[in-house]
């Protein structure tokens, strides 16, 4: 399988540790399987930092490898989903609150960021939530690599 990182920098390794806590599924290393996700997530990053030039870096992992980790796969959203992006959000620790190795999932963007606001500030429930979700166009679907035993098996190609 191909996969595609976007920075506003290049690197040679990945460090785990760099990646910033509170994101959709947790502090990791997070990629696309489009190379046009992941050019728009880089020149995202560009225009955050106020620095750098966006570049999209290709990796591979083989399925057998795959096969062999801890993944935990949503196919669209649903209510296990938005309560796992949450736990993984409000986690006010250090500390992962999964133990899986890759994630597969649905990407919270704004949009869909906003409709978690909502939830969270008890603007409507959780079906509501998930239903809302399930009508916006556009679902685009990120690949997280949490642990080193999962990065070891990347490939930068």
């Amino acid at each position: 399988m191909i996969l595609y990182h976007g920075s506003n920098v290049e690197f040679a390794e990945i460090d785990l540790m760099k990646s910033k806590p509170n994101k959709d599924f947790g502090q990791g290393f997070y990629l696309s399987d489009t190379y046009v996700q992941a050019m728009d997530m880089a020149k995202v990053k560009v225009e955050q930092l106020e620095t750098g030039a966006p570049i999209v870096m290709t990796y591979e992992i083989k399925e057998e490898d795959l096969s062999l980790l801890r993944v935990l796969r949503f196919n669209n959203y649903s209510e296990e989903w938005a309560k796992f992006i949450l736990l993984n959000r409000n986690n006010s620790t250090h500390q992962p609150v999964h133990d899986y190795d890759v994630v597969i999932g649905p990407i919270a963007n704004d949009r869909v960021g906003a409709q978690l606001w909502k939830y969270e500030n008890r603007m409507i429930d959780l079906p509501t939530l998930v239903n809302n979700l399930r009508y916006m166009k556009g679902v685009t679907i990120q690949y997280f690599f949490g642990t080193e035993r999962a990065i070891k098996m990347l490939q930068r190609l």
